[in-house]
Protein backbone atom coordinates (compact mmCIF):
# COMPACT_ATOMS: atom_id res chain seq x y z
CA UNK A 1 0.00 0.00 0.00
CA UNK A 2 1.41 3.39 -1.30
CA UNK A 3 1.55 6.36 1.96
CA UNK A 4 2.64 9.27 2.46
CA UNK A 5 5.50 9.48 4.85
CA UNK A 6 4.39 12.37 7.21
CA UNK A 7 0.99 12.88 8.93
CA UNK A 8 -0.74 15.44 7.78
CA UNK A 9 -3.71 16.97 9.84
CA UNK A 10 -6.30 16.65 7.33
CA UNK A 11 -8.32 19.52 5.93
CA UNK A 12 -10.81 19.93 2.87
CA UNK A 13 -7.98 22.21 1.27
CA UNK A 14 -5.60 19.35 1.77
CA UNK A 15 -7.87 16.91 1.04
CA UNK A 16 -8.97 18.57 -2.69
CA UNK A 17 -5.00 19.17 -3.72
CA UNK A 18 -4.56 15.32 -3.30
CA UNK A 19 -3.12 14.16 -6.95
CA UNK A 20 -3.89 10.94 -8.32
CA UNK A 21 -0.80 8.53 -8.14
CA UNK A 22 0.92 7.43 -11.03
CA UNK A 23 0.81 4.10 -11.95
CA UNK A 24 -1.68 1.31 -10.44
CA UNK A 25 -1.34 1.75 -6.48
CA UNK A 26 -3.64 3.88 -4.47
CA UNK A 27 -1.75 5.94 -2.10
CA UNK A 28 -2.65 6.93 1.48
CA UNK A 29 -3.06 10.20 3.33
CA UNK A 30 -2.69 9.90 7.22
CA UNK A 31 -4.22 12.40 9.47
CA UNK A 32 -2.85 12.86 12.26
CA UNK A 33 -6.55 12.86 15.04
CA UNK A 34 -7.25 10.10 14.73
CA UNK A 35 -4.56 8.11 13.27
CA UNK A 36 -6.46 5.49 12.07
CA UNK A 37 -8.02 7.97 9.58
CA UNK A 38 -6.79 8.31 6.19
CA UNK A 39 -7.89 9.29 2.48
CA UNK A 40 -7.35 6.70 -0.11
CA UNK A 41 -6.32 8.11 -3.72
CA UNK A 42 -7.07 6.25 -6.86
CA UNK A 43 -5.44 6.42 -10.04
CA UNK A 44 -8.78 6.90 -11.53
CA UNK A 45 -8.46 10.19 -8.95
CA UNK A 46 -11.33 8.80 -6.92
CA UNK A 47 -10.87 9.79 -2.74
CA UNK A 48 -12.58 7.42 -0.34
CA UNK A 49 -12.16 7.96 3.78
CA UNK A 50 -10.50 4.97 5.34
CA UNK A 51 -10.33 3.50 8.37
CA UNK A 52 -6.32 1.95 8.44
CA UNK A 53 -5.96 -0.04 12.05
CA UNK A 54 -5.50 -3.14 13.36
CA UNK A 55 -6.95 -6.45 15.14
CA UNK A 56 -5.73 -9.08 17.26
CA UNK A 57 -2.01 -7.24 15.25
CA UNK A 58 -3.26 -7.73 11.73
CA UNK A 59 -4.14 -4.99 9.77
CA UNK A 60 -7.63 -4.26 9.00
CA UNK A 61 -8.87 -1.68 6.58
CA UNK A 62 -12.43 -0.36 6.13
CA UNK A 63 -13.02 1.89 3.59
CA UNK A 64 -16.33 4.91 5.50
CA UNK A 65 -16.92 6.70 2.04
CA UNK A 66 -16.28 8.72 -0.51
CA UNK A 67 -14.83 12.54 0.54
CA UNK A 68 -17.42 13.98 -2.03
CA UNK A 69 -20.71 12.23 0.20
CA UNK A 70 -18.82 12.03 4.13
CA UNK A 71 -17.59 14.87 5.59
CA UNK A 72 -14.45 15.38 7.51
CA UNK A 73 -15.50 15.61 10.98
CA UNK A 74 -17.99 12.76 10.27
CA UNK A 75 -15.17 10.70 8.89
CA UNK A 76 -13.08 11.33 11.86
CA UNK A 77 -16.55 10.65 14.29
CA UNK A 78 -16.60 7.27 12.06
CA UNK A 79 -13.20 6.21 12.71
CA UNK A 80 -13.04 6.81 16.13
CA UNK A 81 -16.29 4.47 16.23
CA UNK A 82 -14.33 1.86 14.75
CA UNK A 83 -11.61 1.91 16.99
CA UNK A 84 -13.26 2.15 20.18
CA UNK A 85 -15.40 -1.19 18.67
CA UNK A 86 -11.56 -2.96 17.88
CA UNK A 87 -10.47 -1.99 21.50
CA UNK A 88 -13.32 -3.81 22.90
CA UNK A 89 -12.07 -7.10 20.58
CA UNK A 90 -15.20 -6.41 18.17
CA UNK A 91 -14.79 -6.77 14.56
CA UNK A 92 -16.47 -4.16 12.79
CA UNK A 93 -16.98 -5.85 9.70
CA UNK A 94 -18.93 -8.84 11.41
CA UNK A 95 -21.04 -6.44 13.52
CA UNK A 96 -21.84 -4.94 10.00
CA UNK A 97 -22.71 -8.44 8.37
CA UNK A 98 -24.86 -8.79 11.15
CA UNK A 99 -26.43 -5.52 11.07
CA UNK A 100 -27.02 -6.34 7.28
CA UNK A 101 -28.49 -9.97 8.23
CA UNK A 102 -30.76 -8.32 10.52
CA UNK A 103 -31.86 -5.74 7.74
CA UNK A 104 -32.56 -7.85 5.44
CA UNK A 105 -34.38 -10.58 7.69
CA UNK A 106 -36.61 -7.17 8.77
CA UNK A 107 -37.07 -6.46 4.93
CA UNK A 108 -37.96 -10.04 3.89
CA UNK A 109 -40.70 -9.83 7.18
CA UNK A 110 -42.00 -6.72 5.43
CA UNK A 111 -42.60 -8.36 2.37
CA UNK A 112 -43.74 -11.19 3.38
CA UNK A 113 -46.10 -9.76 5.47
CA UNK A 114 -47.22 -7.19 2.66
CA UNK A 115 -47.79 -10.71 0.43
CA UNK A 116 -50.02 -11.69 3.06
CA UNK A 117 -52.01 -8.71 3.23
CA UNK A 118 -51.98 -8.63 -0.85
CA UNK A 119 -52.66 -12.42 -1.41
CA UNK A 120 -56.06 -11.75 1.56
CA UNK A 121 -56.62 -9.32 -1.40
CA UNK A 122 -56.49 -11.26 -4.67
CA UNK A 123 -57.27 -14.65 -3.25
CA UNK A 124 -60.89 -14.23 -2.32
CA UNK A 125 -64.23 -16.45 -2.44
CA UNK A 126 -64.85 -14.57 -5.09
CA UNK A 127 -61.84 -14.35 -7.18
CA UNK A 128 -62.00 -18.46 -6.43
CA UNK A 129 -65.55 -18.71 -7.68
CA UNK A 130 -64.77 -17.03 -11.10
CA UNK A 131 -61.25 -19.24 -11.50
CA UNK A 132 -63.94 -22.57 -10.82
CA UNK A 133 -65.84 -21.25 -13.63
CA UNK A 134 -63.43 -20.69 -15.95
CA UNK A 135 -62.59 -23.77 -14.85
CA UNK A 136 -65.81 -25.51 -15.91
CA UNK A 137 -65.21 -23.22 -18.98
CA UNK A 138 -62.09 -24.90 -20.24
CA UNK A 139 -63.53 -28.32 -19.52
CA UNK A 140 -65.78 -27.65 -21.82
CA UNK A 141 -69.00 -27.56 -19.02
CA UNK A 142 -70.05 -23.82 -20.74
CA UNK A 143 -73.68 -24.73 -19.65
CA UNK A 144 -72.54 -25.40 -15.88
CA UNK A 145 -69.87 -22.24 -16.39
CA UNK A 146 -72.36 -20.24 -17.26
CA UNK A 147 -75.51 -21.07 -14.88
CA UNK A 148 -72.47 -20.96 -12.28
CA UNK A 149 -71.24 -17.19 -13.01
CA UNK A 150 -74.63 -16.33 -13.25
CA UNK A 151 -75.79 -18.10 -9.44
CA UNK A 152 -72.94 -17.11 -7.39
CA UNK A 153 -73.30 -13.22 -8.84
CA UNK A 154 -76.72 -12.91 -7.89
CA UNK A 155 -76.34 -14.71 -4.59
CA UNK A 156 -72.50 -14.36 -3.06
CA UNK A 157 -71.08 -11.49 -4.87
CA UNK A 158 -74.26 -9.42 -4.99
CA UNK A 159 -76.29 -10.46 -2.03
CA UNK A 160 -73.42 -10.77 0.48
CA UNK A 161 -70.64 -8.48 -0.94
CA UNK A 162 -68.49 -8.22 2.52
CA UNK A 163 -67.89 -12.18 2.76
CA UNK A 164 -67.03 -12.34 -1.26
CA UNK A 165 -64.18 -10.29 -0.68
CA UNK A 166 -63.00 -12.32 2.42
CA UNK A 167 -59.99 -14.59 1.58
CA UNK A 168 -61.10 -17.80 0.56
CA UNK A 169 -59.00 -19.55 3.02
CA UNK A 170 -61.22 -17.76 5.66
CA UNK A 171 -64.41 -18.44 4.62
CA UNK A 172 -65.78 -21.04 7.17
CA UNK A 173 -69.09 -22.80 7.30
CA UNK A 174 -70.85 -20.01 8.93
CA UNK A 175 -70.42 -17.84 5.95
CA UNK A 176 -71.51 -20.91 3.71
CA UNK A 177 -74.78 -21.38 5.93
CA UNK A 178 -75.63 -17.82 5.55
CA UNK A 179 -75.59 -17.47 1.59
CA UNK A 180 -77.31 -20.18 1.45
CA UNK A 181 -80.30 -19.63 4.21
CA UNK A 182 -81.38 -16.72 2.44
CA UNK A 183 -81.54 -18.47 -0.61
CA UNK A 184 -83.93 -20.70 1.05
CA UNK A 185 -85.56 -18.40 2.50
CA UNK A 186 -87.02 -16.59 -0.80
CA UNK A 187 -88.48 -19.69 -1.54
CA UNK A 188 -85.57 -20.64 -4.08
CA UNK A 189 -84.81 -24.54 -2.89
CA UNK A 190 -83.53 -25.83 -6.19
CA UNK A 191 -81.41 -22.73 -6.53
CA UNK A 192 -79.61 -23.08 -2.55
CA UNK A 193 -79.47 -26.59 -3.75
CA UNK A 194 -77.43 -25.77 -6.80
CA UNK A 195 -75.81 -22.71 -4.67
CA UNK A 196 -74.38 -25.21 -2.59
CA UNK A 197 -72.95 -27.85 -4.72
CA UNK A 198 -71.01 -25.15 -6.64
CA UNK A 199 -69.72 -23.10 -3.78
CA UNK A 200 -68.49 -27.41 -2.67
CA UNK A 201 -67.61 -27.84 -5.33
CA UNK A 202 -65.34 -24.45 -6.18
CA UNK A 203 -63.82 -24.96 -2.41
CA UNK A 204 -63.09 -28.78 -3.36
CA UNK A 205 -60.78 -28.30 -6.20
CA UNK A 206 -58.96 -25.65 -4.53
CA UNK A 207 -58.19 -27.82 -1.61
CA UNK A 208 -57.20 -30.68 -3.65
CA UNK A 209 -55.22 -28.81 -6.25
CA UNK A 210 -51.92 -29.35 -4.33
CA UNK A 211 -52.47 -33.20 -4.96
CA UNK A 212 -54.25 -33.35 -8.69
CA UNK A 213 -52.17 -32.56 -11.57
CA UNK A 214 -55.72 -31.97 -13.51
CA UNK A 215 -56.59 -29.03 -11.59
CA UNK A 216 -55.48 -25.83 -12.54
CA UNK A 217 -52.33 -24.74 -10.11
CA UNK A 218 -53.51 -21.09 -9.43
CA UNK A 219 -55.58 -22.71 -7.32
CA UNK A 220 -53.12 -23.49 -5.12
CA UNK A 221 -52.86 -20.00 -4.10
CA UNK A 222 -55.73 -19.21 -2.19
CA UNK A 223 -54.50 -21.92 0.56
CA UNK A 224 -57.91 -23.34 0.93
CA UNK A 225 -57.70 -26.45 3.47
CA UNK A 226 -61.02 -27.07 4.30
CA UNK A 227 -64.48 -27.09 2.61
CA UNK A 228 -66.90 -24.83 4.54
CA UNK A 229 -70.00 -25.94 2.51
CA UNK A 230 -69.36 -30.24 3.08
CA UNK A 231 -70.87 -29.55 6.63
CA UNK A 232 -73.83 -28.08 5.08
CA UNK A 233 -76.60 -30.40 4.53
CA UNK A 234 -77.66 -31.42 1.04
CA UNK A 235 -81.03 -29.73 0.03
CA UNK A 236 -83.73 -32.10 -1.23
CA UNK A 237 -85.47 -30.41 -4.40
CA UNK A 238 -88.86 -32.04 -5.24
CA UNK A 239 -88.55 -33.47 -8.93
CA UNK A 240 -91.21 -31.20 -11.24
CA UNK A 241 -94.26 -33.05 -11.99
CA UNK A 242 -96.10 -30.28 -14.55
CA UNK A 243 -96.70 -31.07 -17.72
CA UNK A 244 -99.27 -29.05 -19.90
CA UNK A 245 -102.31 -30.68 -20.98
CA UNK A 246 -103.29 -30.26 -24.91
CA UNK A 247 -105.13 -27.28 -24.26
CA UNK A 248 -102.27 -25.57 -22.94
CA UNK A 249 -100.07 -26.78 -25.52
CA UNK A 250 -102.49 -25.44 -28.36
CA UNK A 251 -102.03 -21.87 -26.84
CA UNK A 252 -98.44 -22.25 -25.99
CA UNK A 253 -98.08 -22.87 -29.87
CA UNK A 254 -100.24 -20.31 -30.85
CA UNK A 255 -98.66 -17.48 -29.02
CA UNK A 256 -95.10 -18.78 -30.26
CA UNK A 257 -94.40 -16.08 -33.98
CA UNK A 258 -92.37 -16.90 -36.90
CA UNK A 259 -90.49 -13.53 -36.31
CA UNK A 260 -89.19 -13.19 -32.91
CA UNK A 261 -85.61 -15.05 -32.32
CA UNK A 262 -86.55 -16.38 -29.09
CA UNK A 263 -89.72 -17.46 -30.10
CA UNK A 264 -88.12 -19.40 -33.03
CA UNK A 265 -85.98 -20.97 -30.43
CA UNK A 266 -89.18 -22.30 -28.24
CA UNK A 267 -90.66 -23.69 -31.19
CA UNK A 268 -87.47 -25.84 -32.50
CA UNK A 269 -87.27 -26.89 -28.65
CA UNK A 270 -90.78 -27.80 -28.85
CA UNK A 271 -90.95 -29.73 -32.88
CA UNK A 272 -87.34 -31.38 -32.09
CA UNK A 273 -89.20 -33.19 -29.17
CA UNK A 274 -88.45 -30.65 -26.14
CA UNK A 275 -84.43 -30.74 -26.72
CA UNK A 276 -82.37 -28.65 -23.85
CA UNK A 277 -81.88 -24.87 -24.68
CA UNK A 278 -78.47 -24.54 -24.00
CA UNK A 279 -77.49 -27.02 -26.26
CA UNK A 280 -79.87 -25.47 -29.55
CA UNK A 281 -78.62 -22.16 -28.98
CA UNK A 282 -75.06 -23.59 -29.45
CA UNK A 283 -75.75 -24.57 -33.08
CA UNK A 284 -74.25 -23.16 -36.09
CA UNK A 285 -75.13 -23.38 -39.58
CA UNK A 286 -72.89 -26.29 -40.60
CA UNK A 287 -74.29 -28.34 -37.40
CA UNK A 288 -77.41 -28.81 -40.10
CA UNK A 289 -76.99 -31.47 -42.58
CA UNK A 290 -79.63 -30.46 -45.56
CA UNK A 291 -79.99 -32.79 -47.38
CA UNK A 292 -80.54 -35.79 -44.59
CA UNK A 293 -82.31 -32.30 -42.34
CA UNK A 294 -80.21 -33.31 -39.77
CA UNK A 295 -79.03 -31.15 -37.00
CA UNK A 296 -76.00 -32.09 -34.90
CA UNK A 297 -75.85 -30.76 -31.05
CA UNK A 298 -73.13 -31.59 -29.07
CA UNK A 299 -74.00 -32.67 -24.93
CA UNK A 300 -71.51 -31.83 -22.61
CA UNK A 301 -74.13 -32.61 -19.48
CA UNK A 302 -72.92 -34.33 -16.51
CA UNK A 303 -69.31 -35.66 -15.81
CA UNK A 304 -68.44 -35.76 -19.67
CA UNK A 305 -65.26 -34.85 -20.25
CA UNK A 306 -66.24 -34.04 -23.82
CA UNK A 307 -69.20 -33.16 -25.38
CA UNK A 308 -71.59 -36.01 -26.93
CA UNK A 309 -72.11 -35.84 -30.36
CA UNK A 310 -76.89 -35.81 -30.32
CA UNK A 311 -77.68 -36.13 -34.02
CA UNK A 312 -81.59 -35.30 -34.46
CA UNK A 313 -83.16 -36.24 -38.00
CA UNK A 314 -85.45 -33.89 -38.32
CA UNK A 315 -89.03 -33.33 -39.06
CA UNK A 316 -90.09 -31.02 -41.59
CA UNK A 317 -91.35 -28.28 -39.36
CA UNK A 318 -88.77 -28.60 -37.76
CA UNK A 319 -86.30 -28.71 -40.81
CA UNK A 320 -88.66 -25.52 -42.19
CA UNK A 321 -87.36 -23.71 -39.06
CA UNK A 322 -83.94 -24.41 -39.08
CA UNK A 323 -83.97 -23.51 -42.58
CA UNK A 324 -85.37 -20.31 -42.31
CA UNK A 325 -82.85 -19.25 -39.58
CA UNK A 326 -79.94 -20.09 -41.56
CA UNK A 327 -80.76 -17.82 -44.50
CA UNK A 328 -81.39 -15.18 -41.61
CA UNK A 329 -77.76 -16.25 -40.57
CA UNK A 330 -76.22 -15.38 -43.90
CA UNK A 331 -78.48 -12.48 -44.60
CA UNK A 332 -76.93 -10.83 -40.92
CA UNK A 333 -73.55 -11.79 -42.21
CA UNK A 334 -73.64 -10.05 -45.66
CA UNK A 335 -75.01 -6.88 -43.95
CA UNK A 336 -72.03 -6.92 -42.26
CA UNK A 337 -68.87 -8.50 -44.61
CA UNK A 338 -68.49 -9.60 -48.18
CA UNK A 339 -65.22 -10.16 -47.44
CA UNK A 340 -65.34 -14.07 -47.05
CA UNK A 341 -66.66 -16.55 -49.16
CA UNK A 342 -69.84 -17.90 -48.10
CA UNK A 343 -68.68 -21.58 -47.30
CA UNK A 344 -66.21 -20.17 -44.81
CA UNK A 345 -68.96 -17.97 -43.22
CA UNK A 346 -71.09 -20.96 -43.00
CA UNK A 347 -69.11 -22.74 -40.49
CA UNK A 348 -69.04 -19.74 -38.43
CA UNK A 349 -72.47 -18.66 -38.34
CA UNK A 350 -74.79 -19.01 -35.03
CA UNK A 351 -78.72 -20.11 -35.71
CA UNK A 352 -79.71 -17.73 -33.19
CA UNK A 353 -77.75 -14.74 -32.97
CA UNK A 354 -79.18 -11.42 -32.19
CA UNK A 355 -76.11 -9.48 -34.66
CA UNK A 356 -74.79 -12.44 -36.17
CA UNK A 357 -71.84 -12.28 -33.50
CA UNK A 358 -72.66 -14.15 -30.57
CA UNK A 359 -75.21 -16.84 -29.75
CA UNK A 360 -78.55 -15.54 -28.17
CA UNK A 361 -78.10 -15.50 -24.53
CA UNK A 362 -79.55 -18.83 -23.20
CA UNK A 363 -81.71 -17.83 -20.46
CA UNK A 364 -83.54 -15.17 -23.04
CA UNK A 365 -86.00 -17.95 -24.03
CA UNK A 366 -86.73 -18.71 -20.59
CA UNK A 367 -87.90 -15.60 -20.15
CA UNK A 368 -90.13 -15.05 -23.04
CA UNK A 369 -91.67 -18.79 -22.16
CA UNK A 370 -92.44 -17.28 -19.06
CA UNK A 371 -93.82 -13.73 -20.36
CA UNK A 372 -96.14 -16.81 -22.40
CA UNK A 373 -97.05 -18.26 -19.49
CA UNK A 374 -97.90 -15.48 -17.64
CA UNK A 375 -100.70 -14.45 -20.33
CA UNK A 376 -102.18 -18.11 -20.34
CA UNK A 377 -103.54 -17.50 -16.60
CA UNK A 378 -102.75 -20.97 -15.20
CA UNK A 379 -100.68 -23.47 -13.77
CA UNK A 380 -96.96 -22.01 -13.94
CA UNK A 381 -94.48 -23.56 -15.92
CA UNK A 382 -90.89 -23.77 -17.70
CA UNK A 383 -89.04 -24.56 -19.76
CA UNK A 384 -88.24 -28.04 -17.87
CA UNK A 385 -92.06 -28.53 -18.22
CA UNK A 386 -92.39 -27.81 -21.30
CA UNK A 387 -89.60 -30.69 -22.27
CA UNK A 388 -91.37 -33.09 -20.10
CA UNK A 389 -94.77 -32.19 -21.58
CA UNK A 390 -92.82 -33.29 -24.42
CA UNK A 391 -91.68 -36.74 -23.37
CA UNK A 392 -94.77 -37.59 -21.46
CA UNK A 393 -96.58 -36.92 -24.80
CA UNK A 394 -94.16 -39.38 -26.59
CA UNK A 395 -94.33 -42.01 -24.16
CA UNK A 396 -98.13 -41.56 -25.33
CA UNK A 397 -97.82 -41.93 -28.68
CA UNK A 398 -95.90 -45.51 -27.83
CA UNK A 399 -92.17 -44.30 -28.15
CA UNK A 400 -90.19 -46.61 -26.27
CA UNK A 401 -88.41 -45.56 -23.12
CA UNK A 402 -84.85 -46.45 -25.22
CA UNK A 403 -85.89 -44.32 -28.42
CA UNK A 404 -87.21 -41.38 -25.98
CA UNK A 405 -84.04 -41.15 -23.81
CA UNK A 406 -81.73 -41.39 -27.76
CA UNK A 407 -84.25 -38.54 -28.78
CA UNK A 408 -83.54 -36.32 -25.63
CA UNK A 409 -80.08 -37.17 -24.57
CA UNK A 410 -80.74 -38.62 -21.17
CA UNK A 411 -77.97 -39.37 -19.21
CA UNK A 412 -76.98 -42.30 -21.52
CA UNK A 413 -74.11 -44.00 -19.07
CA UNK A 414 -73.13 -47.20 -18.01
CA UNK A 415 -70.45 -49.50 -19.76
CA UNK A 416 -73.00 -50.36 -22.38
CA UNK A 417 -74.01 -47.32 -23.33
CA UNK A 418 -70.48 -45.75 -22.69
CA UNK A 419 -68.31 -48.50 -24.42
CA UNK A 420 -70.26 -50.73 -26.34
CA UNK A 421 -73.63 -49.28 -28.34
CA UNK A 422 -72.61 -47.54 -31.40
CA UNK A 423 -76.00 -47.64 -32.92
CA UNK A 424 -77.20 -43.85 -33.58
CA UNK A 425 -81.08 -44.99 -33.21
CA UNK A 426 -81.34 -42.55 -36.25
CA UNK A 427 -84.75 -44.14 -38.15
CA UNK A 428 -86.19 -44.98 -34.38
CA UNK A 429 -85.61 -40.77 -33.65
CA UNK A 430 -86.87 -39.84 -37.22
CA UNK A 431 -89.95 -41.85 -37.13
CA UNK A 432 -90.38 -40.82 -33.32
CA UNK A 433 -89.88 -36.71 -34.50
CA UNK A 434 -92.58 -37.71 -37.57
CA UNK A 435 -95.55 -39.13 -35.03
CA UNK A 436 -94.42 -36.12 -32.61
CA UNK A 437 -94.99 -33.11 -35.28
CA UNK A 438 -98.28 -34.61 -36.21
CA UNK A 439 -98.81 -34.98 -32.70
CA UNK A 440 -98.58 -30.89 -32.82
CA UNK A 441 -100.48 -30.83 -35.47
CA UNK A 442 -103.27 -32.20 -34.16
CA UNK A 443 -102.80 -30.35 -30.62
CA UNK A 444 -102.62 -27.01 -33.37
CA UNK A 445 -105.96 -27.70 -35.08
CA UNK A 446 -108.28 -29.00 -31.87
CA UNK A 447 -108.22 -32.91 -32.37
CA UNK A 448 -108.03 -35.75 -30.15
CA UNK A 449 -104.44 -37.89 -30.25
CA UNK A 450 -104.20 -41.19 -32.34
CA UNK A 451 -102.36 -43.87 -30.60
CA UNK A 452 -99.21 -45.25 -32.87
CA UNK A 453 -97.48 -48.73 -31.77
CA UNK A 454 -94.06 -48.85 -32.36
Amino acid sequence: MARNTERLHLTLERIRKLQPPPGNQATYAFDDDPKQLCVRTTPAGAKSFVYAGKLSGTPLRITIGSTNVWNLDDAREEARRLQTLIDKGIDPRELEREKAAAKAAEIAAKEAEQAATDGKKQYTLKALCCAYCDHLKAKGKTDSARQARSILNVHVFEAFPDIATLPASEIDSDHAATMIRKVIEQGKERTAGVLRSYLSAAFNAARKARFDAKLPSELIAYGVKDNPAEIIATIAVQRGNRTLNAEELKTYLAALSDTNLSDQALKLALFSGGQRMAQLLRAKASDYDQETQTLRLWDSKGRRTTPREHLLPLAPKAAAIVEKLIERAHSLEAARTKKEDREAVHSKLWLFSSSGKTQLVDTTPGKRAAEICKTMKGEAFDLRDIRRTCETMLAGLKINKDTRGQLLSHGLSGVQAAHYDRWEYIAEKRAALAAWEQRLDAIANGKKPSTRRK
